[in-house]
């Protein structure tokens, strides 16, 4: 095992202990097992579900039932490998993959490892996140950085994993169109990537004037409130949903040419009525998203390329012990993506 002597014996943690309550807490640093890597912790986006587990304690069938440490979005410096690990990996600056599938189950073996039913993927109960100075990871879920992208962007990749999942089901492609509901963090990214991927029309919607004045920033070609999208929107190659918002869903289903593509990403309710003559007189395919596969690679080069801006996205950095006022934060005015550094 490869350790530095400069990795301390303890930690700091941000541990949520109930809905609307965190804690900050010393635990012991983890001792790198083989084929693992220590990271220390460098970036935290705050994720739209972490504020659902701080403020209700659930999404849908992931229920908090004991204490939890929040974060998913995370990079970070290698400082200690456990055996196996290619000592000359000390020091790399790395992005973390943040779900670990088991790769031997039928979905594993199919390449749809984000639909393993073994995933263990931080931040959702019961498996513990990110949000502290260290954390222990697969060698393999440690992706090494190019020096082009920042602590910042890096931990973005994994809301940028997200859109680029989005739009390949939604196979938006070059001289195209999409409408996306939603301009937070995932909107925006799904709008980079359509730009990337070649689309000459893309029109976010939302309700905010702050967020849709980011959106044209972030490669909308059109930013339009979101009671206009009845009447404005038509004919649209590919929709999707960031929102997870019924009326949007809607709206923009019936914004579909025929034939026509849509993807459903953002956290709505359980159920769901959807304007069934018209998906079935136009063959509309909607479909849902559960994280991404294999998109690592292509979030690199977009990043590193400057084919997507991810440090545009982010409004605020916040030390470890405010973790609980850059969860606040997300309802204010302005704020995109917060950053904790738990370094801090």
């Amino acid at each position: 095992m490869a350790r530095p002597s400069e990795v301390p014996g303890t930690m700091r943690v941000s541990v949520l202990n109930r809905p609307g309550e965190l804690e900050l807490q010393q635990r012991p640093v983890p001792q790198p097992t083989p084929w693992h890597v220590l990271v220390a912790v460098r970036s935290v986006g705050v994720c739209g579900s972490d504020v659902h587990y701080f403020e209700r304690g659930r999404i849908g069938d992931f229920v908090v039932r004991d204490p939890l440490v929040l974060g998913h979005e995370v990079s970070g410096l290698i400082v200690a490998a456990g055996d196996g690990v290619d000592p000359g990996r000390l020091g790399s600056r790395v992005a973390i993959e943040p779900g670990a599938a088991c790769g031997h189950c039928p979905q594993c073996t199919a390449g749809r490892y984000n639909l393993c039913p073994d995933m263990q993927f931080f931040a959702t109960p019961p498996v513990d996140g990110a949000l502290g100075e260290y954390v222990l990871v697969r060698d393999d879920l440690a992706v090494d950085l190019p020096e082009r992208v920042s602590d910042d962007a890096a931990a973005l990749l994994e809301p940028l994993s997200v859109g680029i999942w989005a739009n390949g089901k939604a196979d938006v492609t070059v001289g195209g169109s999409v409408l996306i509901a939603g301009a937070g963090p995932i909107g925006l990214v799904a709008a980079q990537v359509a730009r990337a991927r070649g689309a000459v029309t893309i029109v976010v919607s939302d309700i905010a004037p702050h967020r849709l004045a980011a959106a044209r920033r972030n490669g909308a070609s059109a930013a339009l409130p979101a009671a206009e999208v009845p009447a404005a929107c038509r004919d649209f190659d590919a929709f999707i949903d960031c929102s997870g918002a019924p009326a949007a869903i809607t709206a923009g289903i019936r914004a579909l040419r025929p034939a026509g593509r849509a993807v459903l990403v953002g956290m709505g309710p359980d159920e769901l009525v959807l304007p069934f003559a018209f998906v079935q007189q136009r063959e509309i395919t909607v479909t849902g998203t559960f994280r991404y596969a294999n998109t690592w690679p292509t979030a690199i080069a977009l990043a590193a390329s400057g084919a997507v801006d991810l440090d545009a996205l982010v409004t605020g950095h916040f030390p470890l012990a405010e973790a609980e006022s850059a969860l606040r934060s997300v309802t204010q005015e302005g704020t995109i993506k917060p950053i904790i550094e738990p370094w801090r």
